[in-house]
């Protein structure tokens, strides 16, 4: 009995993941979406007309690209796509040890939601908030209705709900490493799982499973399409997978390069001073006589400018109540189309103003 006990002990010692391994692994999806919107950004900035939409629907296609990779994942290797990465699994959250790979229809769709969902759903919420707040700060305050004040109140609420969500992890971090619970997440503790390392009966287990898969079964043309469908789009994940996997450390290397830090230190050293404008461009001004031409004519209503305002992102200057229409529905510069947001309008004082 005490041979059979020290067994089940140090084989529960040797599936259960580290706190690094775990944090490792979360770490790794958190630094592929901004990295990811970056690569989109630039882009999207090269080529606006082309390339655009990527940049105003980057949240809707990284959920359908996010939903692809983790669902092939759950089903395949019953983990997701970092937990796979770091070697981990994701078994029942009882008390039993793993005997096979594998997750109940139940726990593979509630950890895909949880894991795909809830964190669009948040960036959608977060972006939402952010915009709402720049919006109040550029409008004039009128009186409420009551519809905007149970806004505010959601506005001033959400600091203290994420507040508690995040002292809900550590505390679950904690009581992990401390042993008091199995699981290191609340999203875990939601879908019913934890976590465990990959065994070697788990790796047999794969292969033979997808050499199951990559043999289409004899039947119908009906099911022989299906088979053939489906081998598809493994195929179709298994070399997005594989790509991730190989980019993913050149991600998380754009995504510190584009850090707030490192851009500072990146500007100090190659700070350079503005250059004149060109002597072509005055000339051409100084003898055009079209009517509009007018360094102080906005170039959306044509009219002498009015509260001028500058648009960061491309340095033209506009009406405020032009180009802040025009930013707030269309996202984007109106001259040159560089994706913009509200963020980005600043005003200036003319000194005839």
């Amino acid at each position: 009995m005490a041979e059979a006990g020290a067994h089940l002990t140090s084989t529960a010692a040797n599936e259960q993941p580290s706190i690094f391994e775990v944090l490792a692994q979360e770490s790794l999806m958190e630094a592929v979406r901004p990295a990811l919107r970056h690569a989109i950004k630039v882009l999207a900035e090269s080529n606006p007309s082309r390339f655009g939409f990527l940049w105003r629907s980057f949240d809707e296609l990284y959920l359908l690209l996010d939903l692809l990779l983790q669902n092939h994942f759950l089903f395949h290797c019953s983990a997701s796509f970092s937990e796979n990465f770091y070697g981990l699994k994701r078994v029942p959250g009882g008390l039993r040890l793993p005997v096979s790979l594998g997750l109940r229809r139940t726990s593979r769709w509630r950890s895909l939601v949880l894991l795909c969902l809830v964190p669009y759903l948040r960036a959608k919420l977060e972006a939402t908030l952010a915009r709402q707040r720049d919006e109040e700060d550029f409008s004039i305050k009128l009186a409420q209705t009551r519809s905007q004040r149970l806004y505010r109140a959601t506005v001033a609420a959400y600091p203290y709900v994420s507040s508690a969500w995040q002292a809900w992890i550590f505390c679950q971090q904690l009581l992990f490493v401390f042993g008091v619970t199995r699981t290191h997440s609340p999203l875990l503790w939601l879908a019913n799982v934890r976590l465990a390392r990959l065994n070697a009966q788990d790796i047999r287990d794969m292969e033979r499973k997808s050499s199951i898969n990559n043999n289409p079964a004899d039947g119908s043309p009906l099911q022989r399409a299906w088979s053939l469908m489906s081998q598809a789009a493994r195929g179709v994940a298994v070399s997005l997978s594989t790509s991730l996997s190989l980019g993913v450390f050149f991600l998380q290397f754009l995504e510190w390069w584009y850090s707030s830090d490192n851009q500072s230190t990146v500007k100090t050293l190659t700070s350079l001073p503005a250059p004149p404008p060109p002597l072509h461009l005055q000339q051409d001004h100084g003898t055009d006589a079209r009517p509009g031409a007018d360094s102080r004519s906005c170039p959306l209503c044509r009219r002498l400018r009015t509260n001028a305002t500058v648009l960061s992102t491309s340095g033209f200057v506009f009406c405020y109540r032009c180009i802040f229409t025009y930013v707030k529905a269309n996202r984007c510069c109106p001259v040159i189309g560089y994706p913009s947001e509200l963020q980005h309008l600043v005003k200036i004082y003319e000194p005839d103003s």
